[in-house]
């Protein structure tokens, strides 16, 4: 069974298509568009359900057209989900995050499992064994604390590159390395270590745009996938297709 997937963020829109678990198309586009979204459902005829979510508005007729060809539902505070949510604000939990959990409860069933997105913040999800959702924490993403530095003083210049980062910086954009990027990974290093107390035998999964700088770095066995939201999603759609 093929399903679509699409993810309204800030500044991409991200499309996937799955047959059954197996993603045969993704996709990136600047702004969301009924005419790309309608080529695709021609593409791929036998698409049979989707799900959209979107953290800004966006044209009202995607959903019309989604709707009009296949089983849709656009992901809110209200959609029924694969686990129990104790979050006490669901409406201002994002739909990021909940995709995450969903995902975790897919990834590891039956144990209590971390998730870290690290794209422009970095999201902490708690999925426990019961597959009760608790909450996280967020924080500011690398990028974000690079400019941060370079926006609210006046000389420090503007770093954009990921690299490997000294303990001790000799000029200023190394210690600007240092700080950020040493720190970042010792504040993600301390999190998992606070979680692991609390909870046994702790799953860890990584993703997001920067899963890949922290996947190296990390000293804790984690689980490594680029796109924990689009997977999440999926999940989602795939449980309010048996309801």
């Amino acid at each position: 069974m093929q399903r679509l997937i699409i993810d309204i963020g800030n500044s991409l829109v991200k499309l996937a298509v799955y047959n059954n678990d197996q993603t045969i198309m993704t996709g990136e586009i600047r702004e969301p568009d009924t005419g790309y979204i309608q080529k695709l459902i021609a593409y791929y005829p036998e698409i049979k359900s989707s799900i959209l979510s979107a953290v800004k508005n966006y044209p009202i007729e995607i959903d019309k057209l989604l709707r009009g060809n296949f089983f849709h539902i656009r992901l809110d505070s209200q959609t029924p989900l694969p686990f129990t949510n104790q979050y006490t604000t669901p409406e201002t939990l994002g739909k990021d995050r909940i995709a995450a959990a969903a995902a975790a409860v897919k990834l590891f069933p039956n144990k209590n499992v971390l998730v870290i997105d690290a794209g422009t913040s970095i999201t902490y999800e708690m999925v426990t064994e019961k597959g009760v959702y608790l909450g996280g924490g967020i924080s500011p993403g690398i990028q974000m604390r690079f400019k941060a530095l370079n926006t609210f003083t006046g000389k420090l210049p503007l770093i954009t590159t990921i690299d490997d980062a000294e303990l001790i910086g000799d000029n200023t954009q190394n210690s600007i390395r240092s700080g950020v990027l040493n720190g970042v990974v010792a504040e993600v290093e301390g999190i998992i270590s606070h979680y692991s107390k609390r909870f046994k035998d702790l799953r860890i999964i990584i993703s997001g745009g920067d899963y890949n700088y922290f996947d190296k770095k990390l000293k804790n066995s984690i689980f490594a996938t680029p796109n924990i939201v689009m997977q999440g999603l999926m999940e989602i759609l795939k449980f309010n297709e048996d309801q």
